[in-house]
Parts: C-alpha cells; structure tokens; sequence
C-alpha cells in the first residue's frame, strides 16, 4: 500500500501576508496625509478658477476693443456680449466674429460674463460674480474682473 503524503508547502513561515495591525496603520497614515494634504488641493483648484475668469475676462476686453476699432463703439448693453460671437442688427460696420465660441463667454462657474459700460474701473467692465453668483464676497466668491 502507497501512502501519499501531502505535498510541500511552497511558502515558507517567513513569506506570510500582511497582518491585520500592519494595514490600520497603513491606512491610519494615508487618513493622515489626505487630511493635510487634501484642503490644500481644494484651495489649489478654488483659485485657479478665479485665475481662469480673471484671464478670460481680459480676453473678453481685448475682443471688446477689436469691436470698438470696426465698429467705433462697445456693444450697447441690450446687444450685450453676445455682439462679439454674431452681428447686431443695428451694426453694419461688425466685421468679426470677435470671439469665434459663444462658450467662452461663460465663466468657470458655468455663469455669464457680465458686461458694464461705462464701467467703474475703466471704459467697460467684463466681470463674474464667482461661484455664489452674488456682488462681493471673499475666496472664490468674489468678484472677478478684466480690472
């Protein structure tokens, strides 16, 4: 009669897994770094948005004065921005378009850019309001301008 013993463990004692105390520590310490690490990655990408409307903003004002120079005047406010993406009516000097996507008339915050004529801090004003929407505010709530 043949006996069959089983066969060899192929690892070894020293080759064991992870234990169940290595792993909450682990996790404690990545807890701990995703609590430091993390507001600052969200205040990171708050600015940026505003760096971004403030950017587009000046680009908004630099079409703006391509308007002026064809059409010797800014865009009344009933024709609004949206003079720089197709003609007015009232406009036959309009030579663009100033801005070739209606698209980048919005702000990062998926809102349109205000326009102000004359405006408080030079001939026009292209603002946002920031993220809430509302005159003023602080961070990423305020207002964001081609000033």
């Amino acid at each position: 009669m043949t006996i069959i013993s089983a066969a060899p463990s192929s690892r070894s004692d020293n080759e064991r897994g992870f234990t169940l105390l290595e792993l909450l520590v682990v996790l404690a310490i990545l807890g701990l770094l995703a609590a430091i690490i993390g507001p600052q990655v969200i205040r990171y990408l708050g600015s940026s948005r505003t760096q971004t409307a403030h950017v587009q903003a000046k680009n908004i004002e630099a079409a703006m004065e391509l308007y002026k120079l064809d059409a010797g005047r800014y865009p009344s406010p009933e024709e609004g921005l949206q003079a720089l993406v197709k003609a007015p009516a009232s406009d036959p000097a309009w030579n663009g378009p100033y801005i070739a996507d209606a698209a980048a008339l919005t702000d990062p915050w998926g809102k349109p850019y205000l326009l102000k004529i004359p405006g408080d801090h030079g001939e026009v004003d292209i603002y946002s309001l920031g993220s809430d929407g509302q005159p003023g505010g602080t961070g990423e709530a305020k207002d964001v301008g081609s000033w």
